[in-house]
């Protein structure tokens, strides 16, 4: 553990044990040992995100409170490793050339975890981008919610648009102003 700049806050690394976005909560077991941390939604969304995936690798600020040790901020999250995406379209591509695909900002339509898999919109455009639970597992996210914005790179695959990856939607740069020339 390293101390903050607030003597009553640490920084510590663990992984999720559960996150439950319908009840905003979830914990953490820490690398440190001691009791579970308690991770609330809304320090979850201040990073960006509304869900994270079971088995992520996550550093956190925390601080001690009245009901035990609490986030209080996320620092950095890492998908769980043992993620496999048996998805035909994704498990040919090269890493490499997924990440060279352009992140775009895209709007959840619907997603229903227990089907496993939903619908999003790319910004301006009306195709639907197929959204499979294992891409978001793999992306260290375990749930979307209608109308999230959202950042995604999305393939041409066999059946159509579909993402690759998903990330918090602020990690989408700004388009180019073409007047800036």
């Amino acid at each position: 553990m390293t101390e903050e700049h607030e003597p009553d806050r640490l920084q510590i690394e663990g992984a999720v044990k559960w996150f439950d976005p319908v009840k905003g909560y979830g914990f953490v077991v820490s690398d440190m040992g001691g009791s579970d941390v308690l991770l609330h939604v809304n320090v979850l969304r201040n990073f960006g995100q509304s869900s994270i995936a079971d088995g992520s690798r996550v550093t956190l600020v925390v601080q001690q409170t009245d009901r035990g040790i609490q986030a209080a901020e996320v620092v950095s999250i890492t998908p769980p490793e043992d993620t496999i995406t048996p998805i035909a379209d994704i498990a040919g591509l090269d890493a490499q050339e997924i990440s060279q695909t352009p992140l775009v900002a895209v709007r959840v339509k619907w997603f229903d975890k227990a089907k496993g898999f939903g619908f999003a919109n790319v910004f301006g455009q009306s195709d639907d981008v197929f959204v499979h639970i294992d891409v978001l597992r793999q992306s260290g996210l375990a749930d979307m919610q209608p109308g999230e914005a959202l950042a995604m790179r999305v393939i041409d695959g066999k059946r159509g648009l579909m993402a690759a990856e998903v990330q918090a939607w602020e990690t989408v740069t700004a388009p180019r102003d073409p007047f800036e020339d």
